[in-house]
């Protein structure tokens, strides 16, 4: 069975700034993450989607970019935002769109051609939530959730395999299991997915 400690998908935030570079994710991941398209002078370059904001990306690249260069980024075959490249580390660039864009639009509209809607993504938040494991209570920080589960950051350890329940910030008390834990995070698996709108109304920034 895959660590999900070392799995790495693309990750949403609702942030109008670009992502920034975690230095917990410099480790060996497997990767999960969605392909997308540059398109520079007419050139289309396939690259891969590492984080997504309101404001900006980060994408693995394939050739070679600079910084300060103009292009276009397709996230989906309908939808095209031009940005500019801002910095270049290694195989990753950071790309800054001229104009936010609906994240919410984003993660809704995910239906394909045969009619088939996959689960909403991991989605970047920064709340608090307790976590119930027994008798023992455990403040937490969720780093990402989707319709599955969150990652959470917490100061005492977590088991795997243990029942618990996630009581998240104005959020009605989910259960789950624990299935991983490492460095001071940990992966929990709800045992009944959130509906789609129900996670998302909780997601949406209020005004």
């Amino acid at each position: 069975m895959l660590n999900k400690a070392n799995e790495e998908e693309t990750i949403f935030s609702f942030s109008t700034e670009m992502p920034e570079q975690d230095p917990r994710r410099q480790s060996p991941r497997i990767r999960i993450l969605r392909v997308g398209t540059l398109i520079v002078n007419g050139r289309r370059e396939l690259c891969l989607i590492r984080n997504v904001s309101a404001g900006g990306l980060i994408v693995h690249i394939y050739s070679e970019f600079h910084v300060g260069q103009r292009v276009t980024v397709e996230l989906k075959s309908a939808q095209t935002i031009d940005g500019t490249i801002m910095w270049v580390t290694d195989s990753n660039a950071g790309v800054q769109f001229d104009r936010p864009i609906d994240v919410e639009e984003l993660l809704s509209n995910q239906i394909q051609e045969d009619g088939w809607q996959p689960r909403m993504p991991r989605v970047e938040v920064d709340r608090l939530a307790t976590l119930r494991i027994g008798a023992r209570v455990v403040t937490a920080t969720v780093q990402d959730i989707s319709q599955g589960g969150v990652r959470v950051e917490v100061d005492g350890a977590l088991v795997a395999g243990d029942d618990v329940i996630v009581t998240l910030e104005k959020f009605r008390p989910l259960p789950g299991v624990i299935r991983w834990y490492h460095d001071g995070l940990g992966g929990i698996a709800f045992n009944e997915v959130l509906r789609f709108h129900e996670l998302m109304s909780w997601l949406r920034p209020k005004s």
